[in-house]
């Protein structure tokens, strides 16, 4: 038996609907096994500036630094949607990023048999998909200084700074050698080295490392062919690592590759200590989704894989792990769907359904 703390943030949106059912697997998987979760919750983003003025208070930041993993919603609405406010929901989740060290963001993108004619693009592209994308997560365009907006002799301008060292490339691309080495010995890196010197040094620091990896394959990919590679032969890539800009944007459209972000959990994670466990915040990566919140419309299955990361990355638990995500699999072989996923004349299932579906398979 094991006792671990999980820090529940909700946030705003979708974000307190899934994390629900979330936090159901979790118990379930404590009554499974035998082990204690104990969950304290709290406010972030745009809940979190309408209680306290701020997206996230250091006392949050504080018990988030505690646990022993953070399980969070989504952030953002139109409510907050006002691009010259001072405080906006994304500064919550930036700092948690930051404060907690959560330099890696890794999001696997894996195609399920069942739900092929569910993705966009023609069965035979989408078949074989198994891809991890590893995201720098605190350094960057989101972090770099100076990041301001000003006016200028009357002129509005604004400014972000895309700055890395060559130590915040180096631990991305050690992670991304070693996760590749344990699968199929591939591993690609994402820039814009023809015309960023950020990029530049991103590329030479990357073909530094792989020297110490010989048995894996590197290839450098400009970000913008990656865009359609990822199109028309996705079944290719194996690791890819990428910096926060450009992994943020083809962690989105790698998801849409299995027919809906309501599938692709997050893991961000910090560094791992001696026994392989890491402090993480767990997020899955579809956002807040206003226009579908309260309607028990959304997907929980994204959050759910999400807790299996959790399980996985921060507690050591990967025969549990690996339940979470078979229980998930056996739902969606079986016919079951939510609106993202159905289609047409399929039964749909809300949020709740659905999660009732998991949890049934998790306790045969």
């Amino acid at each position: 038996m094991a006792t671990f703390d999980i820090f529940v943030l909700p946030g705003d949106g979708i974000g307190p609907e899934v994390t629900a059912e979330g936090v159901r697997v979790l118990e379930a998987i404590g009554q499974r096994y035998e082990h204690v979760f104990n969950f304290e919750q709290d406010l972030v983003g745009g809940s979190s500036i309408d209680a306290h003025g701020v997206a996230i208070t250091p006392e949050v930041l504080e018990k988030a630094g505690k646990s022993d993993a953070v399980l969070f919603g989504a952030v953002g609405g139109p409510k907050w949607d006002n691009p010259t406010a001072d405080v906006r929901p994304e500064q919550g989740l930036l700092a948690l990023r930051s404060t907690l060290g959560l330099w890696a963001n890794l999001r696997p993108v894996k195609a399920i048999p069942a739900l092929i004619n569910a993705s966009t693009l023609k069965p035979e592209i989408i078949e074989g998909v198994d891809m991890v994308v590893i995201r720098e997560l605190t350094s960057g365009l989101y972090f770099g200084k100076p990041q301001e907006r000003r006016v200028v002799n009357g002129r509005r301008e604004a400014v972000d700074t895309n700055y890395y060292n060559e130590d915040e490339i180096a631990r991305v691309a050690h992670l991304g050698f070693r996760m590749a080495h344990a699968r199929r010995q591939k591993l690609t890196s994402l820039d814009k080295a023809n015309v960023m010197a950020s990029s530049r040094l991103w590329r030479e620091v990357v073909t530094e490392v792989s020297a110490e990896y010989p048995d894996v394959k590197l290839e450098h990919v400009l970000a913008d062919a990656m865009t359609m590679h990822l199109i028309r032969r996705p079944r290719d890539f194996d690791v890819v690592i990428a910096d926060n800009m450009f992994g943020d944007i083809i962690t989105d459209e790698a998801s849409m590759l299995t027919g809906s972000m309501g599938l692709l959990p997050s893991a961000s994670l910090s560094t791992a200590s001696a026994d392989g466990t890491s402090l993480g915040m767990y997020e899955p990566i579809h956002g807040s989704a206003p226009d579908i919140a309260g309607k028990g419309l959304a997907n929980p299955l994204a959050m759910i894989l999400t807790t299996a990361m959790l399980l996985r990355h921060s507690c050591g638990l990967e025969e549990e792990a690996q339940a979470v995500e078979q229980a998930v699999t056996d739902v969606i072989e079986s016919g079951l769907r939510t609106a993202d996923l159905a289609g047409p004349g399929e039964k749909v299932l809300n949020t709740q359904e659905m999660a009732d579906a998991v949890l049934d398979r998790l306790g045969r």
